[in-house]
């Protein structure tokens, strides 16, 4: 083969290299883009289920220890 057949075969692979590289990089770009719309969305469940652990710990009697043993007495167990 003369020197210019050689190139452009090289090119002719460059080429279709290029296609493939520009094919897994859109779909690496769209697994991203997934990726990141459940992040996103796991970071605002996680925010919801932080909210909701506060609002239920707020509702806790501030000194569980000494209610407990009234709260056994009132049961018929022993302190």
């Amino acid at each position: 083969m003369s020197k210019l057949d050689d190139l452009a075969e090289r090119v002719d692979r460059l080429v279709i290299r290029h296609t493939e590289l520009k094919r897994t990089s859109a779909l690496i770009e769209q697994q991203l883009a997934a990726v990141t719309a459940e992040r996103d969305s796991l970071k605002s469940r996680l925010g919801a289920a932080r909210s909701r652990v506060d609002a239920l710990l707020t509702r806790l009697p501030s000194e569980p220890a000494a209610d407990a043993p009234a709260a056994a007495a009132s049961m018929g167990a022993a302190p």
